[in-house]
C-alpha cells in the first residue's frame, strides 16, 4: 500500500470503504439502520467531493494499485496549531497491517506547522481507542462535539508533535 491524495476518481471506492467499515464497526453499537442513515448522509459522494477542495485540509487514501484499503481526512484547526483528524478508516480485512499508521504519519507530515493532533472517537469503538493510544494519543478532558451511541459526547484524544 502507498498513501496518496484522494481524487475524484476515488470517491465511489472511498464511499464503499466507509460504508463497509462503518457497518463492521458500528452496527453493534448504533444498529444497522442508523449506520445506513449516517453513511448515506456523511459519506455521500457529494459530501466526500466537497472535501477534495476544502481549504487547509488533506484527504488521503491508501492504495495498492488494485483497491483502496484506507482513507484519512484532516484539517488545520486552532489557527494552524492543531491538526483536526476527522476520519481514519481501514477496511476490516486489512486492519492490523500498518495501513492506519501509514495514513496517520502522512496526515501529520501534511501539516508541518502543526504542534498537535486532535480527534474524537466513540467510546465504544475500543479498537480505535487502542490504536490511537498505541500511537501516542492521550485522552483529553475536552468534551467531544458529537454524541456517541450512549448519548454522551465522544472522547477527545490529543497528541503533541515535536517542533
Amino acid at each position: 500500500m502507498f498513501v496518496r491524495t484522494a481524487g475524484d476518481r476515488d470517491l465511489a471506492a472511498i464511499r464503499a470503504l466507509l460504508v463497509e467499515t462503518w457497518h463492521a464497526t458500528y452496527d453493534a453499537i448504533y444498529g444497522p439502520e442508523r449506520v445506513t442513515a449516517i453513511t448515506d448522509e456523511w459519506h455521500s459522494i457529494a459530501s466526500l467531493k466537497a472535501r477534495l477542495t476544502k481549504p487547509n485540509s488533506e484527504f488521503l487514501v491508501a492504495d495498492d494499485g488494485k483497491r483502496i484499503g484506507g482513507v484519512a481526512f484532516a484539517e488545520s484547526i486552532e489557527d494552524g496549531r492543531t491538526i483536526g483528524l476527522k476520519q481514519l478508516y481501514v477496511l476490516p480485512d486489512l486492519q492490523g497491517r500498518g495501513i492506519g499508521g501509514m495514513l496517520l504519519d502522512e496526515v501529520i507530515e501534511s501539516f508541518p506547522e502543526a504542534r498537535g493532533v486532535r480527534l474524537e472517537v466513540e467510546a465504544q469503538n475500543t479498537r480505535a481507542v487502542a490504536f490511537y493510544e498505541a500511537n501516542g494519543f492521550v485522552r483529553s478532558s475536552d468534551a467531544g462535539e458529537h454524541a456517541g451511541a450512549s448519548g454522551q459526547p465522544t472522547l477527545v484524544y490529543r497528541r503533541a508533535l515535536a517542533g
